[in-house]
């Protein structure tokens, strides 16, 4: 560790404090910036979370975004196919 500070003592001489503070400043910086990307993707995923939250149900237990059609109904019977049977 004293090896560094002497040789950073011999580098930079007197530039030594601005070089510390524009080091500071960079780190500063890049710690924000990366804060930022977390943000972004927390936001993102409780965004999906709350799209996959269902609604509550009505009084009568339904969901009022989903409509139930009932099957039309033919008076005509179904024929059965039965697969014994050849079509000659």
């Amino acid at each position: 560790m004293g090896l560094l500070l002497l040789l950073a003592l011999l580098l930079f001489g007197r530039r030594l404090p601005e070089v510390g503070k524009a080091l500071g400043k960079s780190i500063v910086e890049f710690k924000k910036g990366v804060k930022g990307i977390e943000d972004e993707i927390n936001d993102a995923s409780h965004e999906v979370d709350r799209a996959a939250v269902r609604p509550p149900l009505t009084a009568a237990g339904t969901d009022e975004r989903v409509t139930f059609q009932e099957p039309e109904t033919t008076s005509e019977p179904v024929e059965a196919h039965n697969a014994d049977e050849s079509h000659a």
